[in-house]
């Protein structure tokens, strides 16, 4: 199975992803890439930038990834 179908499989589980989840599940640095390939293959993928605080209190904004139709 690749990255791509893994990370269709995961949002189709649970949801959404987002870069964190791709590295800590699947050692996928480049989400937005394997996003890419999952769109030009049909599928609508939404995207939301959340915004969080690192472990030193400083404000960060990230990119949360939604399935929302299949191809």
């Amino acid at each position: 199975m690749t990255q791509t179908q893994r990370i269709l499989r995961y949002m189709t589980d649970v949801g959404s992803i987002t870069a964190m989840d791709a590295i800590r599940e699947f050692s996928c640095t480049r989400l937005a890439a394997r996003i890419g390939d999952l769109r030009k293959a049909g599928y609508k993928i939404s995207k939301v930038t959340e915004r969080s605080r690192n472990r030193y209190g400083e404000p960060v904004n990230y990119a949360r990834y939604k399935l929302e139709e299949s191809a």
